[in-house]
């Protein structure tokens, strides 16, 4: 028994066999740690099973019955689904009533079960004229177990599948597994199990015995985890720390000169943030700061402060942004208030290249462009500073390729996505934060109200009411074009229409794939408001600045998640003008419903972060998948802000105790086994 240990080969292991060990090695599962980390996403109570449903409860039930029917079917010509009734069995609560599943193009599954098998299913049952029908259910088939077994009669793990391996002989694996190794023997202490067993956890998470204790384990397997991923961030801030900088941003004649040329005053939190970027540009250690701000409150302008003190201390700044007409607004925006500073601007896309004059002058002190930026060899010849916008639109990966570019140069990182605290610790530990929490004067106030299934009549009596006061608007779409696999309006097949209902205005069309230069002149002419109304897809989500817009229509609005709602919403209120926001729905989404609510009650992008967080878990907020987020075991976690807190904590002892982790070499090993990125 004592041979066996975590990191032990899975082909060193006879109880399994070589194609389970290359079925396994497909799913990166190599070592008996690995296998004992595929922790179960479910649980099923098998020691009493669901009542068969007599209407459809909208939840997801577990059954056990027999197999009474089977068939291969087929609908739509050559598609073909497989077909099997369940009724009840022995005395099971199923025991009258009977349950139609299916499978579509998946006819194999007659060899897999049939008449005369029973199982147990698992899936949400919908009523079909005078059947109860449960499509692509999970199913088992129950074997006659001698004795005890692990699979009936008690709480039973069920697995994220694994191709090649039965969910029945998975199980029977990590059971044989569990009960071969030797949790007693002495190990690096971990000080996430220092007040438990770590094999008594990982018994209660895989095979527990109520489901208290299975809740418990996964809770210290998610701090383990998220212990782990503070370490790997603190250290990584360490490291970069450590590096030695460059000091910026002592002469401000510029800067004053700026701020003396804007026709408004900064807020008290852009003044703020100025302040924290101009102490981390005059230390000697590289500046690594996020700068958190909701729509609109107006980062843009604190990034440009910073700029100009890199500018005047003599180096290049880049900025970098997420879309192409995102980083062309950013180039006309920074021209319009600099080029009078006498600082030289340049734009870089991938199919721009503009400048002011910059062959006559010399070098581009400051560059825009996207990601243009880290592949077309932009020649930077002293790179000072790197702002990068919308973060959460670029991997951890990109950002390190750009900071390359300078030697050590001093980075700020720009959001408009307000994260919950628990969240901005775990993606941006590594970075100091500065927070915009304050509009600047002068906004009009936006009004959001939901619509269930309103009269087009309606809609387009109100848009022009809008419009002959000479605003402007958007309607947004969630599809580009109509599709037989989403039930949903697209902006192509509804652009004619508003033409015609708006047939005194200007309707326009922007979405994702229009030629870069095609979308930039749609822009270009609704800034002019040559274009009234943008019939839109979330193009427009990040950083279309027209403040003379004043009405959004979002439709299917239920499709969208609560961070995409309010970064679409921000598009507008920009102006002194009072704005509104139509979300339109069917209404037949429950889910749907509570979070176009939250919409409606508040503007505040902070508190739609933590309702977006409780409502939707982390993805959501997260928005695309971040380096070292997307392959979290215990991602639901994260909205626990006192798990999140307790791992940082643990983690800053930990370094604090023994900065350079040389009594932990395990852990040691964990960090530094992360891929580069400063």
């Amino acid at each position: 028994m004592n041979e066996w240990n975590p990191e032990l080969a899975l082909s060193s292991c006879k109880l399994i066999e070589p194609k389970e060990v290359e079925a396994l090695g497909e799913a990166n599962v190599h070592v008996v740690e690995d296998l004992l980390n595929w922790f179960p996403r479910r649980y099923e109570d098998r020691r009493c099973f669901d009542a068969f449903p007599v209407h459809v409860p909208g939840e997801a039930v577990c059954l056990r019955g027999m197999v009474v029917d089977s068939a291969k079917r087929r609908f739509g010509g050559r598609r073909q689904f497989y077909e099997i009734v369940v009724e009840g069995s022995g005395d099971s609560l199923l025991s009258t009533s009977r349950l139609t599943c299916r499978w579509f193009n998946m006819p194999y599954l007659h060899r897999m079960v049939a008449v005369g098998h029973e199982v147990v299913i698992y899936g949400k049952p919908k009523e079909q004229g005078s059947r109860m029908i449960m499509d692509h259910p999970e199913f088992e088939v129950v074997q006659d177990e001698g004795g005890s077994s692990i699979h009936l009669e008690r709480i039973v793990p069920i697995y994220r599948n694994i191709s090649g391996i039965p969910a029945r002989r998975f199980r029977e694996l990590l059971h044989e597994v569990l009960g071969r190794l030797d949790f007693e023997r002495e190990e690096e202490p971990n000080p996430v199990f220092a007040d438990s067993s770590r094999g008594e956890m990982l018994r209660d998470v895989h095979f527990p015995g109520e489901l208290e204790k299975a809740r418990r384990a996964r809770r210290k397997f998610a701090l383990e985890e998220f212990f782990l991923l503070q370490l790997r961030v603190l250290w990584r801030r360490q490291r970069f720390r450590s590096q030695p900088g460059r000091i910026q941003g002592r002469k401000t004649t510029l800067l004053r000169s700026f701020h003396e040329s804007l026709p408004f005053d900064l807020t008290d939190a852009q003044k703020r943030s100025v302040h924290e970027i101009t102490a981390d540009l005059r230390s000697d250690r590289p500046m690594n700061r996020l700068l958190q701000g909701d729509v609109g409150s107006g980062k843009t302008f604190v990034a440009m402060c910073a700029m100009i003190l890199v500018v005047e201390s003599g180096s290049q700044s880049a900025l970098m942004a997420p879309t192409q007409i995102l980083a062309e607004q950013h180039y006309l925006t920074f021209r319009k208030w600099l080029s009078p500073l006498g600082i030289r601007v340049a734009l870089v896309t991938g199919s721009r290249k503009e400048s002011d004059h910059l062959d006559l002058e010399g070098e581009p002190q400051i560059v825009i462009g996207t990601h243009a930026l880290l592949y077309d060899n932009v020649d930077f010849k002293d790179l000072g500073l790197v702002v990068i916008d919308e973060q959460h639109k670029f991997g951890v990966t990109q950002r390190s390729r750009l900071i390359q570019q300078g030697l050590i140069p001093d980075v700020l990182v720009m959001t408009a996505t307000p994260i919950p605290r628990t969240l901005t610790l775990t993606m941006y530990g590594d970075l100091d934060v500065s927070i915009l929490d304050e509009l600047p004067a002068g906004r009009g106030k936006i009004t959001t109200g939901m619509r269930q299934r309103p009269k087009v009549s309606d809609v387009t009596k109100f848009l022009r009411e809008q419009l002959s006061s000479g605003r402007q608007g958007y309607i947004v779409y969630p599809l580009v074009e109509e599709s037989d696999a989403v039930r949903a309006s697209s902006a192509k097949g509804e652009i004619e229409k508003w033409a015609k209902r708006l047939r005194d205005y200007e309707v326009g069309l922007l979405h994702g794939k229009m030629k870069p230069e095609e979308k930039e002149e749609v822009m270009s002419r609704f800034r002019d408001n040559e274009i009234q109304v943008l019939v839109a897809t979330t193009v427009v989500e990040v950083g279309v600045d027209v403040p003379n817009a004043n009405v959004m229509v979002i439709y299917n609005a239920e499709r969208f998640g609560l961070a995409q709602l309010h970064q679409l919403r921000g598009r507008i209120g920009r102006g002194s003008h009072p704005s509104y926001c139509i979300l339109v729905t069917d209404g037949k989404n429950e889910e749907g419903n509570r979070k176009l609510q939250v919409l409606e009650a508040t503007t505040d992008g902070f508190k739609i972060a933590e309702e977006d967080l409780t409502l939707r878990g982390p993805g959501e907020v997260l928005g695309t998948a971040q380096s070292g987020m997307s392959d979290l075991r215990f991602a639901e976690f994260l909205a626990d802000g006192e798990l999140v807190r307790e791992a940082r904590q643990l983690a800053e002892e930990v370094l604090e105790g023994d900065p350079e982790l040389e009594d932990s070499p395990r852990l040691k090993k964990e960090v530094e086994e992360m891929r580069e990125e400063f």
